[in-house]
Parts: C-alpha cells; sequence; structure tokens
C-alpha cells in the first residue's frame, strides 16, 4: 500500500514523500536492530505494548462526551498527542505482522470480505428506535412479560457482533 505522506514536500531533509507498509516495516526492524532490541520483539511482548499503546490512546478520548471526540483533531495539542499513539499503535502492529509473518493489508481485505458475508446489507429499513436505546416508562416490559435476560458472550460487543 502507497501513501501520501502528510508531510511530504516541506522540503526538510531525508523527508518521506511516499510511504508503504514493507519499507516502514524495514525502518522499525533497522531501528530495532541497531539498539539490539530483537530479543525483546517477541509476539507476547509486542502484543503486550500494542494494548499499551492502544490504551494510551483510549485515555486521550477517556472522559470526552462524542462531540468532544469528534472535534478533538482542532486541539493542536490533543491533535499531536492523538497523532503520537495512533503512530505508536501502528509501530507495533506492524512489527507484530513481521514478526509473525503476517501481511497486514491482505489480512485486513480477507477480514473485510468475511465481514461482507456475515454482515449483509439490510434490505428493509431501519426501524425507529428512541434515542436512548429504552423504552419510555410508561410502556416499559415487566421481567414477567420479557422473561430472563439473554446470556450474552462476554467476546461480543453490545450490539452482539463478535470481535473475530
Amino acid at each position: 500500500m502507497r501513501a501520501r505522506s502528510p508531510g511530504s514536500g516541506s522540503g526538510r531533509p531525508g523527508a518521506v514523500t511516499e510511504l508503504d507498509v514493507a519499507g516502514l516495516q524495514r525502518r522499525l526492524a533497522d531501528f530495532a536492530a541497531a539498539r539490539r532490541w530483537q530479543p525483546f520483539h517477541t509476539p507476547k511482548n509486542l502484543v503486550s505494548a500494542l494494548s499499551v499503546e492502544a490504551s494510551e490512546l483510549l485515555e486521550i478520548f477517556q472522559w470526552l462526551t462524542p462531540e468532544q471526540s469528534d472535534r478533538v483533531m482542532r486541539d493542536p495539542d490533543r491533535a499531536h498527542r492523538v497523532t503520537d499513539e495512533v503512530a505508536d499503535v501502528l509501530a507495533y502492529l506492524l512489527q507484530l505482522c513481521q514478526v509473525l509473518g503476517i501481511d497486514p493489508l491482505a489480512a485486513l481485505s480477507a477480514k473485510i470480505d468475511r465481514n461482507e458475508l456475515r454482515f449483509p446489507v439490510p434490505t428493509a429499513p431501519p426501524t425507529p428506535q428512541p434515542p436512548t436505546g429504552l423504552t419510555p416508562p410508561q410502556t416499559r416490559p415487566t421481567p414477567a412479560q420479557t422473561g430472563p435476560a439473554p446470556v450474552r458472550n462476554p467476546e461480543e460487543s453490545p450490539n452482539g457482533h463478535s470481535s473475530e
């Protein structure tokens, strides 16, 4: 995959004008090799580091309202922090893929293909839902009317989709 670098054309010496996954993986591997870090870049350690960096990204958004989170990139300090954490997450993910021999773009493409089959486009118009997802108090069913709450797989998101 090739993408234009946001800083391309900046005139800085060594400024990258085009990026590709394999090139970034080589740069990350060279960086680690020069510091003799390869023994520490095990799948377990890379996944742990990836999780920590994803949590640091989450921390920036933790107490924001949905509206505030939509505007997060308008604040230069927060935008810089978000950008750095996204870079950290991507760096560890690319390193993990390289160590495990996974082509990240092929993996993503295959996952999208599977999700298109698992979750087809609805043909019926959506059913309107109350804004909060709750029924008004005067029409709320009693537990006797609805029976016990369904048991949800803990690996599913609240909307019932698994992370697989």
